[in-house]
């Protein structure tokens, strides 16, 4: 990332090595920083990661410490810098059919169903991937239904897959991967993917076919959204662990609401619903059903 050094009063000339010390202070002030703009909780045994992804940012200003780092964020000329440092703290970490189980649920059990309800008219189903991270969720939930729906014109399917970090979904969009991630799949879900060639040496690309059924949008969890829904399948998988009870809830709420009765949400393995919700039953592991 490159600025004008007139938009950073705090700029100096590139040290030699940063002094990326991180007092408690500067702890609290990005905690509470990140927490109000993104409701993510940095816990306080968090602070060695904390500290060396901020200093890829003070590497990234020129700066010469965390410190000054901090001390440019409590300016009116920080503003642009706010995406980056949450793009910095935010974990990205999943995989292609990630939880097996959801995908084969999916595929098995909720397309057919969704299928039958819809046939003979132009039906239209809508899946949001909420945390998509990468872009291997997406494709993985794209290839599964695409083995289901197979050819079809006539029916009006899209998945909608967001994710607060803005460097996240550039690579995202593009589908590029290292081949070997490919290599490793299993051998019934590997020609799913349908992959295509010019991607570059050692890499692979989600087919275009698959890459048209997802739209990629930046959104931050906590604030408004723009759809309307409704959704039948909302994934938003090892996300919560990352909020407190509060802001669970919150968002559950509004997950419900868009999600259509009878459809369904997809939590993460180590997750759970932050206290029973009326409009929801458990049916699967982590696989929640909406009844009304």
């Amino acid at each position: 990332m490159n600025r004008p050094a007139s938009s950073n009063p705090f700029a100096a000339a590139q040290p030699a090595m940063a002094d990326v010390t991180l007092t408690r202070d500067d702890m609290k002030f990005i905690a509470t920083l990140v927490y109000e703009q993104a409701g993510i909780v940095i816990r306080e045994h968090k602070e060695a990661m904390t500290r060396g992804r901020l200093a890829r940012r003070v590497k990234a200003l020129g700066m010469n410490s965390v410190a000054e780092y901090c001390a440019f964020l409590k300016t009116p000329q920080a503003a642009g810098e706010l995406p980056e440092l949450i793009n910095a703290v935010t974990t990205n970490h999943t995989a292609f059919f990630r939880e097996r189980h959801h995908f084969d649920h999916l595929r098995k059990d909720v397309m057919p169903r969704l299928l039958q309800e819809r046939s003979g008219r132009r039906g239209r189903i809508r899946i949001w991937s909420a945390a998509c991270s990468s872009g291997e969720e997406p494709y993985s939930i794209a290839a599964s239904c695409r083995d289901v729906v197979g050819p079809r014109s006539d029916l009006d399917f899209k998945i909608l897959a967001t994710d607060i970090d803005t460097d996240i979904l550039t690579r995202a969009e593009a589908g590029i991967y290292p081949a070997e991630l490919f290599e490793r799949l299993p051998s019934d879900v590997k020609p799913m993917l349908k992959l295509e060639g010019g991607a570059g040496r050692g890499e692979a690309r989600i087919s275009e076919e698959l890459r048209r059924m997802i739209a990629f949008k930046r959104l931050n969890l906590i604030e408004k959204w723009p759809m309307g829904g409704p959704f039948d399948v909302i994934f938003c998988r090892n996300v919560f662990i990352y909020f407190d009870t509060q802001t669970k809830a919150s968002i559950l709420d509004r997950f419900v609401t868009l999600l259509a009765p009878g459809g369904f949400l997809y939590l993460g393995h180590s997750e759970s619903l932050p206290q029973p919700h009326p409009n929801l039953r458990l049916i699967g592991r982590t696989i929640y059903e909406r009844t009304a």
